[in-house]
């Protein structure tokens, strides 16, 4: 699939809390997945794994799974799993899992996808961090 250029397709995954998608970016082997599953598991729902399609609608931007993955994610030892899924959800949060987070109470971060500023959060490598994405999402964050 190659996206028009007011599109990007995105090596990432995306799950949906109600209608706000997260992106979860990383390397190969960084964990994506394994962090969407467990949000699943929290009752989020799957938008795309492994790539993920980003459109401007309405001055937000939106995440869909391209049409031949999606419903399905990869779960490590354990295969292609089914799952339900989201499409044309608003991202309002970015996770970059290459970047190790060492300040307890961290700088506001952001960053710019097709001219769009959304907030991102590094990886805090503790069993609160899905937790705290989805109380992120869900409530917001205090300066």
């Amino acid at each position: 699939m190659t996206p028009s250029p007011d599109q990007l397709l995105l090596h990432a995954t995306a799950v949906a809390v109600d209608d706000q998608a997260v992106l979860i970016e990383g390397a190969s082997g960084s964990g994506k997945s394994a962090l969407a599953l467990t949000l699943m598991a929290f009752g989020a729902v799957l938008v795309a794994d492994d790539r993920v399609l980003l459109q401007i609608a309405g001055g937000n931007l939106i995440a869909t799974p391209p049409a031949a993955i999606a419903g399905r994610i990869e779960a490590r030892g354990v295969g292609i799993l089914k799952a339900r899924h989201r499409e044309d959800v608003r991202v309002a949060l970015s996770v970059d899992l290459d970047q190790q987070e060492t300040d307890r109470l961290p700088p506001r971060r952001s960053k710019n996808l097709l001219g769009i500023s959304i907030p991102v959060l590094h990886n805090t490598g503790t069993a609160h961090f899905a937790p705290s994405i989805l109380q992120y999402l869900r409530g917001g964050r205090e300066a």
